[in-house]
C-alpha cells in the first residue's frame, strides 16, 4: 500500500479477520509510542507493535460499515511524518501481510521544500554572525563592556583546571565566559547546573549553560558560557559562579565574575 502524503485523503484500507493476524510492516521506523490502534481494548485480541511493524489481531469480525483507524508517526520526520490506514472486515478476503511505503515526492513538492530551506537558512543567517547582533538589537550605541574573572583558582579541583574566564556585558545581556580543562586520567566532563549569587546571596536567574563542545574528553580543554537574565545590576556587579556537572559530583570552583 503506498501512502500518497495528501492528509486530506482517507487512508487505505486493510481487510482483517477474527482470529487472524494482520502484519503491517512500514518502510521506515516508527514511533511505537505514538500507535494509535482505534477499538483497542474492546475489539482486538492481541496487538504487538515494533521498530517498523503494527500486529493485530481482531476477537470479533467488524460490522459491515465498522471501520477502524490505525495511526503512526514515523521517526525520520520525512514526509508523509505519519500514515493513518482504515481496518475493515471483508466478506471473502483478509489481509495477513502488509508493506506499507511512502510514495516519492514530486518534482515540485521537492522544490517547494527546497525553497522553505533556503527561507529558513536566509533567516538563520540574518539571525547569526556580527550582523545578527545589530538586527536582535544586543548590539546598541552603548557597545559591550569585558572584564576578567576577578579570581581564578590555582590548582585543579575535582581533576579540573580553570585556565580563564571573561565576563560581557551590554545594555540588554550579560555573559560569563570560563575556559576549562579536563585533566588527564579523568572521566569525560560536561557542565550542568550554573548558579550567579549576587553579593547579598541572592540568585540571578540562569537562562542558559553551554559548551562548545558535546563533553570534555580527559585532557581535552572547552569554553562554557553561562547567560543570566537581563541585567538589571550596576555596571562591574560582582557575582559568584557556581558550576555543577550533569554527574553532579565534579563542580568547578566557584569563581568571581564581574558583569
Amino acid at each position: 500500500m503506498t501512502l500518497s502524503g495528501n492528509p486530506e485523503e482517507a487512508g487505505p484500507e486493510v481487510s482483517v479477520a477474527a482470529g487472524t493476524a494482520t502484519y503491517i510492516r512500514f518502510d521506515a521506523p516508527i514511533d511505537k509510542a505514538s500507535v494509535e490502534v482505534e477499538g483497542r481494548p474492546m475489539r482486538f485480541r492481541w496487538v504487538d507493535v515494533g521498530e517498523r511493524l503494527v500486529a493485530v489481531e481482531p476477537s470479533v469480525d467488524l460490522g459491515v460499515e465498522e471501520k477502524l483507524v490505525v495511526r503512526v508517526r514515523y521517526k525520520d520526520g520525512a514526509s508523509p511524518a505519519g500514515a493513518t490506514l482504515v481496518l475493515a472486515s471483508h466478506p471473502t478476503r483478509v489481509d495477513k501481510e502488509v508493506e506499507v511505503v511512502r510514495r516519492p515526492r514530486t518534482v515540485e513538492t521537492l522544490e517547494a521544500a527546497l525553497a522553505e530551506k533556503e527561507a529558513e537558512l536566509a533567516t538563520l543567517r540574518a539571525s547569526s554572525g556580527l550582523a545578527g547582533l545589530v538586527f536582535s538589537g544586543r548590539l546598541d550605541p552603548y557597545g559591550v563592556q569585558a572584564r576578567r574573572i576577578m579570581s581564578a583558582p590555582e590548582g585543579a579541583w575535582g581533576g579540573l583546571k580553570v585556565a580563564d574566564g571573561v565576563g560581557y556585558r551590554a545594555s540588554s545581556w550579560a555573559l560569563a565566559v570560563v575556559r576549562v580543562r579536563n585533566l588527564p586520567g579523568q572521566s569525560p566532563w560536561r557542565p550542568g547546573v550554573a548558579r550567579l549569587i549576587r553579593a547579598d546571596g541572592t540568585a540571578v536567574k540562569v537562562l542558559s549553560v553551554d559548551m562548545n563542545k558535546a563533553q570534555l574528553a580527559p585532557g581535552e580543554e572547552g569554553i562554557v558560557t553561562v547567560e543570566p537574565e537581563a541585567p538589571s545590576w550596576e555596571v562591574g556587579d560582582v557575582f559568584r559562579l557556581e558550576l555543577l556537572d550533569k554527574s553532579g559530583v565534579r563542580p568547578l570552583p566557584a569563581l568571581d565574575v564581574a558583569l
